[in-house]
């Protein structure tokens, strides 16, 4: 059984900062992609970032420049970091993980960016 545990999220001011943290659990190993999404109320999920197993990254245009995604393979986890938060970034972040031919999902951590 697979388990994701994302950390982090919260309440932070316009221009602000945040760490997202994801913590991948179980007989699992070579991950092939880790990844952030997020959703805010009445859209679509939609990419934020994501990292494959060789490193190559992958941003979402709206925060190219803003937001930086890393991760560590002997721990299993994958970071977002997040700079000069704008509201827009409001949502619930979600973790993603792809595992040979599997897709995993955490529960999600929200972020609110306001004053």
């Amino acid at each position: 059984q697979v388990q994701l545990v994302e950390s982090g999220g919260g309440l932070v001011q316009p221009g602000g900062s945040l760490t997202l943290s994801c913590a991948a659990s179980g007989n699992i190993f070579s991950i092939y992609l880790m990844g952030w999404y997020r959703q805010a109320p009445g859209t679509q999920r939609e990419l934020v970032a994501t990292v494959i197993s060789g490193g190559s990254t992958r941003y979402a245009d709206s925060v190219k420049g803003r937001f930086t995604i890393s991760r560590d393979n002997a721990k299993k986890t994958v970071y977002l970091q997040m700079n000069s938060l704008k509201p827009e970034d409001t949502a619930i972040y979600y973790c993603k993980l792809t595992f040979l031919t599997s897709t995993y999902w955490g529960q999600g951590t929200q972020v609110t960016v306001s004053s």
